[in-house]
C-alpha cells in the first residue's frame, strides 16, 4: 500500500504551495494539495481529490462526493489506502 511518505510534492502549478498526484494500480488516483487557498492549508494540513481512470476529479466514490480538507498526513495515508482498495 502506498502512503504519505511516498508522495513526492512540487510547488503547485500556481506557485504557491504543493501539490502531488498519484495513480494506484486500480486505475484510481489522489491529487494532495496544500496551498493558500486549499481546505486547511492555515492549520498546516491538507487537501485531497479522488481521480477517476481518466485522472479526472471524480465525486461518485463511496469515499467522497468532494474534495476532503483538513487531513493530516496519517489521514491521507487512510485515505489513499481506501482509494486503493475500490
Amino acid at each position: 500500500m502506498k502512503t504519505f511518505k511516498d508522495l513526492k510534492f512540487e510547488t503547485h502549478g500556481l506557485g504557491q504551495g504543493i501539490q502531488t498526484k498519484m495513480v494506484f494500480d486500480n486505475g484510481y488516483g489522489v491529487s494532495i494539495v496544500r496551498t493558500p487557498w486549499s481546505y486547511g492549508n492555515s492549520d498546516g494540513l491538507y487537501e485531497l481529490a479522488v481521480l477517476d481512470v481518466d485522472g479526472q476529479l471524480t465525486y461518485d466514490t463511496p469515499i467522497t462526493n468532494d474534495v476532503i480538507g483538513y487531513l493530516s498526513e496519517e489521514e491521507v495515508s487512510n485515505t489513499m489506502e481506501q482509494v486503493q482498495k475500490l
